[in-house]
């Protein structure tokens, strides 16, 4: 073996020092969080990469019962953090165009502890408009039959749209318009803390998971929100037009029915 020069020896300690004075100088900038384990999920079929950073939820420590981090503080900035500020936000709200033609801003409805589901739709039509209510009409009535048929009654879930006023004619709501209620949408699952979600369309998939794909691509698999197991499944009003989709739709409220006999799904 080569020996060491012994002449490089003070040069040596005296870079180690200046190494270990840089170090704490930065660790006193920029201290350090203790590493935890995450909590388990009660899935296994995940999908990160697909979800933008905007709907991920930060990697800070949380509380049983704290709220769930979806929206980023600029996004959060002035909502209410609880449900009927919330609400009397949302029956006040200008964000866009669609509060010029409504009758009632449809807030949404449901379980508020802890709702076994939370469906989401794409948004109110004629009857929720005039009602101030979600799916009360036609496509509301099989909803309620879907509800009937997972075991569950309405008042154990939670209802709510992505669009919280009707669009002119029942159009699909527009960008803009998904995006002035998507912090409303957001702030309301972080309250509720829903065992599971159920995406009805491909809007209300868009908004969530931010993949603007077909029901038929995101369908029969689940996502995750915020650690929330996620299925994404076609709209009551698609079924209804087209019947051929009820059963693939069955298949998909099995699938999300399967999430709670998984481990830590009852928690």
């Amino acid at each position: 073996m080569a020996s060491v020069d012994p002449t490089l020896g003070p040069l040596i300690r005296e870079a180690a020092a200046q190494l270990r004075r840089l170090l704490e100088v930065e660790a006193q900038e920029t201290p350090l969080v203790p590493w935890q384990r995450p909590p388990a999920v009660p899935i296994a079929v995940t999908a990160p990469e697909a979800i933008p950073p905007s709907h991920r939820s930060a990697a800070v420590p949380r509380r049983p019962g704290d709220p769930l981090p979806l929206l980023h503080p600029h996004e959060a900035a002035g909502l209410a953090e609880d449900l009927p500020s919330l609400e009397r936000q949302v029956q006040q709200c200008t964000r866009c165009d669609l509060h010029r033609s409504r009758t009632h801003a449809v807030f949404g409805e449901g379980s508020t502890d802890r709702p076994r589901i939370l469906f989401v739709g794409e948004g109110p039509g004629q009857e929720e408009d005039r009602t101030g209510r979600p799916f009360v009409g036609p496509a509301g009535q099989l909803l309620d039959r879907m509800i009937l048929a997972m075991g569950l009654t309405r008042d154990q879930c939670y209802i709510a749209n992505v669009v919280k006023c009707r669009p002119p004619g029942n159009a699909t709501p527009l960008p803009d318009q998904r995006g002035a209620c998507r912090p409303y949408l957001m702030r309301q699952i972080e309250i509720l803390r829903p065992r599971l979600i159920i995406a009805l369309g491909a809007v209300a998939a868009d908004v969530l998971l931010g993949r603007p794909d077909a029901v038929a691509r995101l369908r029969a698999k689940v996502h995750r929100l915020g650690g929330i197991p996620l299925v994404v499944t076609y709209h009551p009003a698609a079924m209804l037009r087209n019947p051929e989709y009820k059963k693939p739709a069955w298949e998909d409220l099995k699938l999300a029915m399967r999430q709670w006999t998984e481990p830590g799904s009852r928690d």
